[in-house]
């Protein structure tokens, strides 16, 4: 695998746990009593970016690491048995 290859699928995966792990924890203005005139009542109080960035880092790596055992392995779809017509 080359090096931008792996990039490549890092940065996809990375992106894709970031917006699977944006929701966690959110709680909005609304919820904390406090809001900012000009925005709306659902908008996040607290984001928590930095705190989401690490762990969406920590779960890409780890996936992206099943990612490179599987493809060195050299398991293909192809090998995982489907069921047949019926």
């Amino acid at each position: 695998m080359s090096i931008p290859f792996a990039l490549a699928v890092y940065f996809m995966i990375w992106w894709i746990v970031l917006f699977a792990i944006l929701p966690f924890g959110v709680r909005t203005q609304e919820e904390d009593g406090a809001v900012t005139p000009g925005s709306v009542p659902s908008a996040p109080s607290r984001p928590l970016l930095l705190r989401k960035a690490l762990w969406t880092t920590v779960v890409a790596s780890a996936v992206f690491a099943s990612f490179v055992w599987l493809r060195a392995s050299g398991i293909t779809l192809d090998d995982i048995p489907l069921p047949g017509p019926r």
